[in-house]
């Protein structure tokens, strides 16, 4: 799944490409959108900004409209030059914005929807979403009081995953970022220490506002090298699935002991 670094590069990209320039053509591909009229309700309108909340995308046009994006396991945004060749098919595309220079197309997209910019204020899929770990600030108090309101049995590698947690982190960078702090994965909340819960987010948070800047980042310690020695002590690196989605924790037994 992409996380908040990919998703805010993302905006990025296509905050370049369609921002300030005229949109000549909106397709919708999809069947299911055939019936949502996007081309005509968003006909003659411009872009006026994009940003990214998390793993949440919003482009929003002139007129009080948004379009929404999450792309959980599968989805993509492309940027590509007038007549460059996509690099997914077609036939995958979901939506297409062109302007003169610029194909900004979604890809694979489970969730792309027209909104107004009201609700995406009031929607509580977002309302409910923690402090952005890429945000300007980061709201470290508001993490801490999110975290203790939950179930402290909880793993905190599970509860990094929980986005009404703090918003942007995925699994890549929840293994990374409890490396570094030397926190395993698998201990409970209630047997870590507040300024252990930060560390792991104040570690990870250069690293992806690197990432979603287009800054190199250093090798992954640990995530995807299962069986591999430790880069630190050459102990193996672990890996096994953790919480309701079984997704891979990866984690050094004895850094992070």
């Amino acid at each position: 799944m992409p996380e908040g670094d990919s998703i805010h590069s993302a905006a990025r990209r296509v905050g370049a490409a369609l921002v300030g320039r005229p949109i000549v053509a909106i397709e919708t591909p999809q069947l299911r959108h055939s019936l949502d009229r996007w081309p005509e309700r968003l006909d003659g309108r411009s872009v006026r900004s994009v940003d990214a909340r998390g793993k949440h995308l919003f482009i929003r046009f002139e007129g009080d409209l948004t379009v929404h994006s999450h792309l959980r396991m599968t989805g993509y945004w492309g940027v590509y030059r007038r007549g460059e060749r996509w690099r997914r098919s077609a036939r995958r595309a979901w939506l297409v914005l062109r302007t003169e220079q610029h194909d900004v197309v979604e890809f694979d997209g489970p969730v792309v929807e027209l909104m107004t910019d009201s609700r995406t204020r009031f929607d509580r899929r977002l309302t409910r979403l923690g402090p952005d770990i890429l945000g300007e600030e980061l709201d470290e108090r508001r993490f801490l009081e999110l975290v203790r309101r939950g179930d402290q049995t909880r793993a905190v590698g599970d509860a990094l995953l929980d986005q009404r947690n703090v918003a942007g982190i995925g699994n890549m960078w929840k293994a990374e970022g409890c490396f570094l702090a030397g926190v395993n994965a698998w201990r409970a909340l209630r047997e870590l220490s507040d300024d252990e819960l930060l560390t792991v987010v104040r570690e990870v948070r250069p690293l992806m506002r690197a990432s979603a800047a287009g800054r190199r980042t250093p090798s992954r310690w640990v995530y995807g090298r299962a069986g591999l020695p430790c880069r630190r002590c050459s102990t193996p690196i672990r890996a096994r699935g953790q919480g309701d989605d079984n997704r891979t924790t990866y984690w050094c037994p004895t850094c992070q002991a």
